[in-house]
């Protein structure tokens, strides 16, 4: 069924306006004369796609069956539909293909049938798909998309995967503190409650355990309290701006991000640059893939400068944020008028540079989170034995 935005007049000759659903505009027709109605004008009411983007690698998937499909002669439109068909499909992407499909149906482009899904489809890609069709390399383009989103999903994946081993100590260590906190020391506080006197360690300790066990509740309001604070502050644009800047100055961090952020913005500018669309519109929509605002903002005065004459080579060399190795390749790039080949190869070594950084962070970031571990355990349980021993020397002391 078909949303339609209508415009009818009863037997009165009245004008009504209106929305209702139908199969087509003789459907509509149809209904409407069923209720005295008789149609002037109607306008299908397009629906936009509201949810989230899709993921990279589907996003691959599609535009590889694109390339494969329009490459061996079928249609766009059957070539939509086998997509459409596909039984693999969650029923959201499912949905967004299926109105992409019926947009190109009615006359309308691939490239503004993929805009009007809202977020479903990356700005790059749709623009890629745009420039493909006035081009008429549209198999060709969908393939380079494919590739681009594969490796982009492999890296994300990389990152991601690294990072799981180190989460799981973090919260094996809070599972531990909390066992230890909330069950084993309450243990022995009838104990320490017949001391005298108990080392400032125990003090605390004791402290920590009693507020665990009956004010729970208030570290988890905590908790959501300064993750709800944290997320409106970030959306503020000039928190963002400054937490980015800090995220690239960070020792060992900053370095590995400078890499993905420069591998991430080479390999987009080589794909958008090799489908032929100008260099101004490739800074732009290339900039907007990076996800660093410091780094972002910094691009008005690059693309000032190269709509001026500059090189891009020397407008990209004042990015704070971008390896050098990005501006070594675009020099080469641009005086052997290899820039698109001279990016992806740029592209490729970060990547794996990226992948041995992120090796290299979580090996000390293992050690580093055991270690943690250990100061928590070792401080608990020098706290708990010390006052004991002293208990014995006392003990000890007066038997004499």
């Amino acid at each position: 069924m078909t949303t339609y935005k209508y415009v009818a007049r009863n037997t009165l000759g009245k004008r009504i306006s209106g929305k209702t659903n139908a199969n087509d505009e003789i459907d509509l027709q149809s209904r409407l004369k069923n209720d005295n109605l008789y149609l002037e004008s109607a306008q299908e009411v397009v629906k936009k796609y509201s949810g989230k983007k899709i993921r990279a690698d589907r996003i691959a998937d599609f535009s590889r069956s694109i390339g494969k499909l329009v490459g061996a002669g079928v249609s766009l439109v059957r070539a939509l539909r086998i997509i459409v068909d596909d039984e693999t499909l969650r029923q959201k992407e499912r949905n967004v293909y299926a109105d992409v499909l019926k947009q190109v149906r009615t006359g309308i482009s691939l490239s503004d049938a993929m805009s009007m899904q809202g977020a479903a489809f990356p700005p790059m890609m749709i623009n890629m798909f745009r420039s493909a069709e006035a081009s008429g390399t549209l198999e060709a383009t969908a393939n380079q998309m494919a590739e681009y989103y594969s490796k982009e999903y492999k890296l994300n994946k990389k990152i991601k995967s690294s990072m799981t081993y180190p989460k799981i100590l973090g919260v094996l260590m809070v599972v531990v503190m909390i066992i230890l906190m909330g069950y084993v020391v309450p243990q022995f506080e009838d104990l320490f409650a017949m001391m005298e006197s108990l080392p400032a360690s125990t003090e605390i300790l004791l402290g920590l355990s009693d507020f665990i066990t009956n004010k729970w509740f208030l570290i988890i309001i905590f908790g959501v309290t300064a993750f709800i604070v944290f997320k409106l502050l970030f959306a503020i644009p000039s928190v963002r701006h400054a937490k980015d800047k800090i995220k690239i100055k960070l020792p060992k961090i900053g370095k590995l991000m400078k890499i993905i952020y420069t591998a991430r913005f080479s390999r987009t500018l080589a794909s958008l640059y090799n489908a032929g669309l100008p260099i101004i519109s490739c800074l732009n929509i290339a900039r907007d893939t990076i996800d660093n605002k410091y780094i972002e903002d910094q691009f008005e005065v690059v693309i000032k400068d190269v709509q001026a004459g500059q090189n891009l080579s020397e407008a990209l060399a004042k990015i704070d944020g971008f390896t050098k190795k990005l501006v070594s390749s675009v020099i080469v790039g641009e005086e052997t008028g290899t820039l698109d080949d001279m990016l992806n190869s740029v592209a490729d070594q970060l990547e794996y540079d990226s992948e041995m950084a992120i090796q290299s962070m979580v090996s000390m970031l293992e050690p580093l989170i055991i270690a943690g571990l250990a100061f928590v355990v070792g401080f608990i349980i020098i706290s708990v034995i010390q006052p004991i021993y002293g208990s014995y020397d006392a003990i000890a002391n007066s038997a004499k």
